[in-house]
């Protein structure tokens, strides 16, 4: 997979913030594309997030999805199992963490990550909390959630 810059990245976000029938073919074809995604995240996990977190969470994937949805394996449909594993591995690196800073916590997924503008992209759109979007609680699981769908995708 070729390298997603950030130019590309702020493209595909701008192009989904000043369109809702963008936004609605993004969701369209990744629920095509990656069912699985979606019935992962429709799960009870979910239900901990406000409804503002979880319409941020899903613009944030759109715009991930915008970015690599043309670039070999994001095509391939991801299959539960490998999402499984990716979440468990995430969690176990963020858990290992003994820094105390969201941002610091992070660090560690970044070490020779393929696609470091991408997450770099996710870690800045979560790390501010004054919007009123977000919750501190609501930060940590959408990092790790959208961090294993790109590694599906990406890794």
């Amino acid at each position: 997979m070729k390298f997603i810059t950030e130019e590309q990245i702020d493209r595909i976000a701008q192009e989904l913030e000043t369109s809702e029938d963008a936004f609605a073919r993004s969701m369209e074809d990744l629920q095509t594309q990656h069912p699985v995604i979606f019935s992962y995240l429709l799960t009870e996990n979910f239900e901990v997030l406000a409804a503002t977190e979880k319409d941020y969470m899903f613009f944030l994937l759109a715009i991930l999805w915008g970015a690599i949805k043309n670039e070999p394996p994001a095509g391939t449909p991801i299959r539960g199992k490998a999402l499984g594993e990716a979440e468990e591995r995430n969690w176990a690196l963020i858990q290992g963490s003994k820094a105390k800073n969201f941002q610091e916590r992070l660090n560690v997924f970044f070490e020779n990550y393929p696609q470091e503008d991408l997450l770099a992209f996710v870690e800045d759109a979560l790390a501010d909390e004054e919007d009123g979007l977000l919750t501190r609680e609501g930060r940590e699981p959408i990092f790790i959630t959208l961090k294993s769908i790109l590694d599906c995708w990406v890794l």
